[in-house]
């Protein structure tokens, strides 16, 4: 099976991207929507995934590895639904990208991101992927 894209979101002053830096690994945990655990589920190691800040920044600002598939979440009651996947940083992006400029491009228009706006964990497809890498290579994305 080939690699999986992903954007996971998560509010910077609660768990940001220096946090996971600074953590060298982290759990993706407190996801307590079935559409994003169904896609948690479905990562495998290797996937990559960009790291969003929401609410503050609102902006993609880097790139992490899944290097464990799900479990069951340790932030959760015992027996629910809930799971969590590891994450470990890549690289941060040359320039955050951010939501105003995802949503003014054509090509990234079917985003998770802009479809499924309240979605913590949404697919990317590879073009998409790919494009939003070419946008933060310059600044203002």
């Amino acid at each position: 099976m080939s690699k999986q894209y992903w954007l996971m979101k998560s509010e910077p002053d609660v768990y940001g991207w220096d946090d996971l830096v600074r953590d060298g690994t982290g759990i993706w945990d407190g996801v307590r929507n079935h559409s994003a655990k169904l896609n948690m589920k479905a990562m495998k190691v290797g996937d990559e995934a960009l790291f969003y800040h929401s609410n503050i920044g609102k902006e993609c600002v880097g790139i992490m590895t899944i290097t464990e598939e799900s479990f069951p979440d340790p932030t959760a009651e015992p027996g629910s639904p809930w799971v969590v996947v590891r994450v470990a940083p890549v690289r941060p992006l040359a320039n955050p990208v951010s939501l105003a400029a995802i949503k003014a491009d054509p090509a990234l228009a079917d985003m998770d991101l802009i479809r499924l706006s309240r979605l913590s964990v949404g697919r990317v497809k590879p073009d998409e992927w790919k494009h939003i890498l070419k946008k933060s290579e310059k600044p203002g994305g």
